[in-house]
Formats: C-alpha cells, structure tokens, sequence
C-alpha cells in the first residue's frame, strides 16, 4: 500500500482488508491442497478433484481482475491493468459526472427537501432541551467577540462614505409617506400625542409668565396694567382647560384634525410632486450636515456599548428574551401548517440556488483532490475502501468454480 497517513477508521478498514484477504488465499490454498491429495485418484474422488481444479480456476481468474485494478499482477506490465492509478483521473470525471447527475440535480435536491420534513424536525430540536440557550450564547459569543473590533473609524468611514451617500440618492418620501399612513391607520401615534398634551399643558401651567410677556406687549398702551393681568390670566386658564380637554377627550375635534393633517401629508409624501421635493431636499440637508456622521456614530458606539453589556450577562432582557423567541419559533414550526410550508419551500429554493449556481464547483471537489494523489496513493486509498468487499468475488470465484466444475464433470461423466 502506498505510504500514506492512515486514521483510526483507515487502520480499522486496513485490517479488515488483510483479514478478507487471508480468507480468500486460504480459500486458493485448499483448493489447491485438495487438488493435489486427489490427483490420479479413481472414483468419487475424480469429481472432488474437478470441484478443486475448478475452484482454483474461479480464484485465480477472480484474484487477477480484482488486483488489476489497482495494481499490475505481479508486478507484469499487462495492458488493461493498474485501471485506477493509470486512470485515475477519468475516473475521478466519471464520478464526478455521477454525482452531479444522480445526486447534485435540482429535482433531486428538491424532492429530498420536501421529504425531509426540514422545518418540523428544526422546529423540534429549537424546542427541546437547553438548544436554544445554546443558540444565543454561542451568537452572544461571536457578536461579543465581533463588535469590539468594529473602531469608530471603520463605522464613520463605512457611514460617510456609503450609508449616507446612498440614503442621499435614494428616494425616501414614497417609504416615509407609506409608514407614516401606517402609522395613522394603526393609531400608533396617539400615544405621543398623548404625551405632547401631557408635556403642553405642564408646561404652560407652570410658565405663566412666559405667557404675559409674550401677550404682555401685544395689549393697547391706553389699557390698564390690571385689565392686561385679567387677560392674561383669562388666556392661560382657557388655554390650559383647551389643553387638558384635548388631552382627555379621545375623539376630540382637535385629535381628529391632526389625524386628517398627517393622513393628507402621507398621501402628499407618496404623490405629490411638490411635497416630495420638499421632503427630499429636507433630507438632503440633514444627511449632508458636517455633524450627521459624527452624531450616527456616537448612537453607533452608545449602541455598540450597550449590545456588548447585555450579551455578556446570561440573565439580560436580551438574551432571555433571545431564547424565549427561538423556543417560540420552534413551536410553531411544530404546529403552525402554514409556517412549515413557507420554511420547507423556502429551504428548497435556497438549496436549488446554491446547486444550480455553486453545484459545479462543489464536485469539482472530487476531481481536484484526486488529481493532487498520485497513481499509487489514488489507488491505496479506493482498495482500503472498498477491497474488502472486492474479496468476496475472490471468495465467490472460487465456491461457484468448484460447483462449476463439478456440474461440469459430472455431466461429462454421464455423457
């Protein structure tokens, strides 16, 4: 066998090929005992040593194409022997070519895809045991090791030179007049109009003065300063009863109307010509602003900081809140048909690109590594797979010889 480094399971292949092997020579070197003890002799014996005659035929004929595949019988130079190191390479193509047409094929793929059950068996495994607390700390463990070796130079960089340059070309009012119609439509919104109340009306109760000097200066100079102070104290109490009626009262005339001016202002943002100038001019601004790159990367680094604390601590919102979704996940991928399908079709589409598009170079594997062997390890490493199998036609050879020639001797001896 050509030198090579064997594994454990090469060692474990090897002695089972030595042990076949005596098997079969053992078997040869019977039959060929047998033939000798029974030459000449008369009777019954004459078919025992045709049976072994026969029998030594079937071995060595057996013997000589199984070895001639891998190697010249006994060294000679005979045409059509040592197949594999001599063409090894054309039959690492053909196997190659197999695999591609048997195994690597679209529908193939696809159809074992579909059968497989991918998505319950997934689902399965994300739901039992401690796996899905294992999933998080192993992603905990990788973004922690990952974001500290993202500097603010590459973050500010990557944000000036590619983020904010294409947020800058990029049409932006269709998406933001869309959301914000989703957001009116949800009434998402009125949380933070709630708060806008809340905040108006503290703010004006408790900045009164504010008040009189902005309405101060707008009263006649003939009027009195007492007639001044009872207007100004007649604007804030109506002011704060029309602030606190608006912050109470849930279908309010005053809530209904921003609800039409927000409605109007995203459809404007998704069709009017007009509108969608203005805000992508707006946003043009406040993109190209000198600081906007320096702010977007003081979030990045207050973000970053905040990930990297909440990842390394096992009992963060974060990851227990991590490893309650994937066990959801797992769930329904039990139980909800729907989400099974998608994931299963989903799953197949992406194996099919990745053979339709990958598919070549991926065998190609088989070829490339063979090419590098030379004839020799080629063939040492195909005979410890699968010579210990190629010994039982050996074997066969010789049982089915000796019952050859024995049918054929005793029809001889009947004709």
């Amino acid at each position: 066998m050509a030198t090579m480094t064997l594994s454990a399971a090469d060692q474990v292949r090897r002695r089972g090929l030595r042990q076949m092997r005596l098997v079969a020579v053992s078997l040869l070197v019977l039959a060929a005992v047998i033939y000798v003890v029974t030459l000449h002799r008369d009777g019954g014996w004459g078919y025992v040593n045709a049976a072994a005659e026969a029998a030594m035929v079937g071995a060595l004929a057996d013997w000589f194409a199984v070895t001639a595949l891998f190697r010249h019988p006994l060294g000679l130079p005979i045409p059509h022997t040592a197949i594999v190191p001599t063409r090894k390479d054309m039959l690492a193509e053909s196997l190659e070519q197999f695999v591609t047409e048997n195994f690597l094929s679209e529908e193939v793929v696809t159809e074992k895809m579909k059968s497989a059950d991918v998505s319950r068996r997934a689902g399965e495994w994300l739901a039992a045991g401690n796996h899905a607390e294992r999933i998080v700390a192993e992603g905990a463990r990788t973004i922690g090791a990952a974001l500290p070796k993202l500097g603010d130079e590459d973050v500010t960089a990557f944000v000036r030179g590619s983020l904010l340059p294409r947020f800058v070309q990029e049409p932006l009012s269709p998406i933001a007049g869309h959301f914000l119609e989703s957001v009116v439509d949800d009434g998402a919104h009125h949380a933070l109009f709630d708060l806008l109340m809340i905040e108006a009306y503290d703010w004006l109760s408790d900045n009164r003065e504010l008040l009189a000097d902005v309405v101060g200066p707008r009263a006649p100079r003939w009027s009195p300063m007492w007639v001044d102070r009872l207007v100004v104290d007649r604007i804030h109490r109506e002011a704060l009863a029309w602030l606190a009626d608006v912050r109470d009262t849930q279908d309010h005339a005053a809530r209904k109307a921003v609800d039409r001016l927000l409605r109007k202002l995203a459809v404007d943002l998704q069709n009017d010509p007009d509108t969608m100038a203005r805000f992508e001019a707006f946003k043009a601004r406040m993109l190209t602003h000198p600081d906007m790159g320096s702010s977007l990367t003081a979030v990045w680094d207050s973000l970053r900081t905040a990930l990297i604390d909440s990842i390394q601590d096992p009992a963060s919102t974060l990851r227990v809140r991590g490893v309650k979704v994937i066990q959801d996940l797992g769930g329904r991928l039990q139980d909800d048909d729907v989400l099974r399908a998608k994931v299963d079709t989903r799953a197949a589409e992406a194996v099919s690109y990745v053979i339709r598009t990958y598919g070549t170079e991926i065998v190609s594997v088989i070829s490339d590594t063979i090419s590098r062997w030379d004839g020799r390890e080629a063939s040492a490493r195909i005979e410890l797979h699968v010579g210990r199998d190629l010994q039982f036609i050996r074997i066969n050879g010789t049982v089915v010889g000796a019952l050859v020639g024995l049918v054929i001797h005793t029809v001889t001896q009947l004709l």
